[in-house]
């Protein structure tokens, strides 16, 4: 049994995991981490991982960036293995990331999905056959019209992946509005949607000469993310000092 304490317990995705958690008979969530209890918890709520009494193998972190550092000089103090899922961290915050690795294990991935980190090593395969054959990629996602940052991180991390399969000899191209010359065979074009209540959509287009392959991947709920997070909690727990992704937890898997 794998007992978790849930940072950013009150928030939408942390009411999403405790649920997950819930139902999930090899892991339990022994607290909670929010400055704002709703009273809905079914478990001890803090507002500081300073004030839990409770006892842990992993944190999931899912909370406000401007919990990011007390929570990893907490994490690294106290050797508590803890799953990074919180977005927009700063450089700075990044840098810490590596920091408290070196005294326990953090897991952080992009994106959560086991879906996406599947389709991250599905393209390097692809990307090494059909770019090199002549094919252009490109990709679209979509996101609900609350979104801030675009293109999304994991369509970064998807044109990372290919990039990274080619040598890094890629550059990426968010708009073509200002010029007017043919497409670049070198470049991996990404475009950004937001509208409506999209949770998420990747789209990966290898477009070649008389064919075109699409890879796609669309999360209809953001239940997967949390199940990621749950899978990876799992598997982060009692690990060495370290930093994981989500690559590690499909491999240990596989």
């Amino acid at each position: 049994m794998v007992k978790i304490i849930m940072h950013g317990c009150c928030g939408h995705m942390g009411q999403v995991i405790s649920q997950i958690v819930k139902e999930d008979a090899d892991a339990q969530i022994v607290a909670g981490i929010d400055p704002f209890d709703n009273g809905k918890m079914e478990y001890p709520v803090y507002k500081s991982l300073e004030d839990c009494k409770e006892e842990a193998d992993v944190v999931i972190d899912f909370a406000s960036a401007k919990a990011e550092d007390a929570l990893l000089d907490y994490c690294g103090a106290h050797k508590l293995p803890v799953v990074v899922c919180t977005t927009g961290l700063s450089e700075e915050q990044l840098q810490k990331v590596a920091e408290t690795a070196k005294k326990t294990a953090v897991l952080k991935s992009a994106n959560m999905s086991l879906g996406i980190n599947t389709l991250l090593n599905l393209l390097k395969s692809a990307a090494k056959v059909l770019a090199e054959a002549g094919f252009d990629m490109e990709i679209v996602e979509k996101h609900h019209k609350h979104k801030l940052d675009a293109p999304s991180g994991t369509a970064l991390a998807l044109a990372d992946s290919m990039n990274e399969a080619l040598g890094n000899a890629y550059h990426y191209t968010y708009d073509r509005s200002d010029r007017r010359e043919e497409r670049d065979p070198k470049e991996i074009g990404i475009s950004a949607v937001r509208g409506g209540n999209i949770v998420g959509e990747h789209e990966v287009i290898f477009a070649g000469t008389d064919e075109v392959i699409e890879f796609k991947h669309t999360a209809y709920s953001k239940a997967v993310f949390g199940k990621g997070a749950v899978q990876a909690a799992k598997f982060l727990a009692g690990r060495e000092p370290g930093l994981y992704d989500m690559q590690d937890v499909i491999a240990a898997n596989a």
